[in-house]
């Protein structure tokens, strides 16, 4: 017996156990499943959801299960999208909007809904519309973190019967048309304006107060001196009165006279006198004041 006999009889003693181990071997090919991390596998059976498969090593019932769709979880940003609104206070804006979401529960997602982009777009355009016509254009200017978060939750609510959670919404810009932007630079410039000129009149009311309470200060300081001046005159009064009540009228006329010669020495010594003409009275003043000074002294 030759070798290709011999080989041939072994084929058809062990051809089943050679179907049957190949036939193992291809089963065991079809029923594990790996899924990677970022995704999750949908299972039908005859046609009806089965399960759903999460990462890593699966197993399914070979030819009667079958993949059926293969979800991404990642994470998701859907385009950024245009819509017009109307505020409250009949403004027409054009808003920038967008969203991220995940799917986390694909059963969901595939059953339910058919273009999941489309269909948070829309609902995000009818929550934007809806939320904008209840503010005024000013509160949607100032108040676009609290804006934003009414869009989160409500689109949330929304979308719940998806399978898909929302992560975050943006609204990026809130555009004008031509029209109303020179409305409200013109309003802009009428309120610096107005500022400029509160700011003017109260720097001239506090000019006003600053110039006041320094008169007032001058006047209470003349005031003052005054009164000094009004002391020390009473103080030389009463001790010329008291001088003439020890000594008699010649003190004061003593005192009288040393003026007059005071009067007469600043009179002779200023720079612009040259001649001094004196009244006969005065020099009969003068000759008496010197000699009660020379009889004092």
């Amino acid at each position: 017996m030759d070798l290709e006999t011999l080989l041939s009889d072994l084929l058809e003693q062990n051809l089943l156990y050679l179907l049957g181990a190949v036939l193992l071997v291809i089963l065991a090919i079809k029923a594990v499943k790996i899924v990677p991390q970022s995704e999750q596998h949908v299972v039908e059976r005859f046609g009806r959801l089965h399960s759903v498969l999460g990462p890593g090593i699966n197993l399914i019932v070979p030819f009667l299960d079958r993949i059926a769709h293969k979800i991404s979880i990642l994470e998701r940003q859907l385009p950024t999208a245009s819509q017009d609104a109307i505020t409250k206070d009949n403004v027409l804006v054009q808003v920038d909007t967008s969203v991220f979401y995940r799917i986390t529960q694909p059963e969901k997602t595939v059953y339910r809904i058919r273009d999941v982009d489309a269909a948070i777009s829309t609902t995000v355009a009818g929550i934007v519309r809806a939320e904008i016509g209840k503010m005024d254009l000013d509160e949607v200017q100032s108040n676009r973190n609290e804006l934003i978060s009414t869009i989160k939750v409500l689109v949330e609510d929304s979308v719940d019967d998806w399978g898909i959670e929302v992560t975050r919404a943006e609204i990026l810009d809130v555009n004008l048309d031509q029209a109303t932007r020179d409305a409200m630079l013109q309003q802009l410039n009428a309120e610096r304006a107005r500022r400029a000129q509160v700011t003017e009149a109260e720097g001239h009311k506090r000019s006003v107060e600053l110039n006041a309470d320094a008169q007032l200060y001058a006047a209470e300081q003349i005031a003052k001196a005054r009164r000094i001046q009004a002391d020390a005159e009473a103080y030389a009064t009463a001790a010329v009165a008291q001088a003439i009540a020890d000594n008699g009228l010649e003190a004061a006329q003593y005192q009288v006279a040393l003026k007059q010669v005071e009067a007469l020495n600043a009179l002779g010594s200023s720079a612009g006198s040259s001649t001094i003409v004196v009244p006969a009275s005065a020099l009969e003043a003068f000759g008496d004041a010197f000699k009660m000074l020379k009889g004092k002294a």
